[in-house]
């Protein structure tokens, strides 16, 4: 499945970085691309890797997610 997580706080490649690599951590995550510019994260993951997996995440690294679609 695909997802796109809408992300605040972003503000630098290092950030896309610990973001990216946070929600690769994540088992049956099986790609991952970070935007700067649209703050958004698109996830292919499995259909057992739940909305709020993908949330915290993020979450724990100091951004905020506003949406996941």
């Amino acid at each position: 499945m695909k997802k796109v997580i809408d992300i605040e706080g972003m503000r630098c490649g290092h950030c896309t970085s610990n973001v990216e690599k946070a929600l690769r951590g994540i088992p049956g995550v099986s790609d991952v691309q970070v935007e700067l510019s649209a703050g958004t994260a698109v996830v292919e993951a499995a259909d057992g890797v739940t909305d709020e997996a993908l949330k915290t995440a993020v979450d724990d690294l100091g951004f905020q997610v506003t949406g996941i679609r």
